[in-house]
């Protein structure tokens, strides 16, 4: 993962709750059922959790009210400053993304919320592969992120929100690098991993990938 977004990331941290509490009406149902997406992901998550993306560190709170071991990696130096002011003294927070990261050697899940999609298919495919290394069998990938069924839907979506007049919103879509389902199960299944997908919105999916066997490391 480049760094491409980052002044992004800055420009989001002091506004990204209020967008996750659906005050911004072009990404209301962006973050529609919200905490349930959340609590999906602490409930699939067990052990040892490596987090990605932990943005103003609203997964980060759960998984540690729920008792789970959480080390952080965030890229934005605003948002772990927002992150580390709702988060236990101590919390671990450090610098890095998806693929450049320094981790604990015994991990048992790996999560991520709203982020995955800043990394092209080719960085996701690096990722999975790379964290297919990092995990025991058993070992779980839990990702709630904007996926699609197809490019039909994408194109769709990216229309509709032009004709809401959703110009930030599409943008966005435009911009990002969101992947469509079959791909990201082929990656998935490619390193060894057993996927499912739950949708929660529109654009929302909870993934949850364990992996198997050593197939494909």
């Amino acid at each position: 993962m480049g760094t491409e977004f980052n002044d992004l990331f800055e420009e989001w941290a002091e506004a990204y709750d209020s967008f996750v509490e659906g005050q911004d009406p072009e990404y209301k149902e962006v973050f529609a059922r919200y905490e349930a997406i959340l609590d999906r992901v602490v409930q699939q998550s067990f052990g040892n959790v490596l987090e990605f993306g932990v943005g103003t560190g609203n997964l980060t709170k759960k998984l540690l009210v729920s008792g789970r071991n959480v080390y952080g990696i965030e890229p934005s130096r605003e948002m772990r400053r927002i992150a580390k002011q709702k988060l236990p003294v101590g919390t671990s927070i450090r610098e890095g993304d998806f693929l450049s990261f320094a981790a604990p050697a015994d991990i048992d899940t790996i999560v991520s919320t709203y982020a995955f999609h800043h990394l092209t298919d080719e960085e996701k495919r690096l990722a999975i592969e790379k964290y297919g290394q990092l995990l025991r069998e058993g070992g779980k990938i839990v990702f709630a992120d904007t996926i699609f069924t197809d490019r039909e839907a994408y194109d769709k979506t990216v229309q509709t929100a032009l004709a809401k007049g959703f110009t930030n919103l599409a943008a966005d879509l435009q911009r990002e690098y969101y992947t469509l389902i079959p791909i990201m199960e082929s990656m998935f299944a490619d390193y060894g991993f057993t996927v499912t997908f739950t949708r929660y919105n529109h654009f929302v999916w909870v993934v949850e990938a364990v992996k198997n066997s050593e197939r494909g490391i």
